[in-house]
């Protein structure tokens, strides 16, 4: 396992389309592996594969005090109500926006073992799962932003 860099803006890799797994096998699991590592390192509450330059459908989110989850393929099946909240990404560091996302979510995804499953997210997880599945389709979280004025820069830590 290892920790590995985290692209930022303007990495063209952050804006594609990440590819379908269509096999589950030992290299999926090291990478799954190392994203975790490089998630908890940052740290950070969740991580899709393109943040670490892979094109492929693969993202992990570790609220607090929950287990890991892995997300291999997940699309996002339901929504419900609207909440705004501040939001900001490993990938645009020294940045955080105002932006609306779901209340609830639920994804469909396959996991480790490639076995179909769904879960539904509210609150920080709703939040988590929209915002990784968003890192799959090119989406980042500074394209939810309404205007100018609703992106901040964040004081430097020494």
């Amino acid at each position: 396992m290892a920790v590995l860099s985290i692209r930022t803006l303007p990495d063209p890799v952050l804006r594609q389309k990440a590819k379908r797994v269509t096999r589950i096998d030992a290299s999926i699991h090291k990478l799954i592996d190392d994203m975790i590592d490089t998630m908890r390192a940052a740290p950070g509450v969740g991580l899709a594969a393109p943040q670490i330059g892979v094109s492929l459908r693969v993202a992990v989110i570790e609220i607090p005090g929950e287990d890991v989850i892995t997300l291999i393929n997940p699309e996002v099946i339901k929504r419900q109500g609207e909440r705004v909240l501040e939001e900001a990404c490993l990938s645009v560091p020294g940045y955080q926006g105002e932006i609306k996302r779901s209340v609830t979510v639920r994804v469909k995804a396959q996991d480790r073992q490639g076995r179909e499953f769904r879960i539904k997210g509210e609150e920080l997880f709703a939040q988590a799962l929209e915002h990784e599945t968003d890192h799959l389709n090119g989406t980042l979280y500074i394209d939810h932003i309404e205007s100018p004025d609703k992106l901040r820069e964040l004081p430097r830590q020494l």
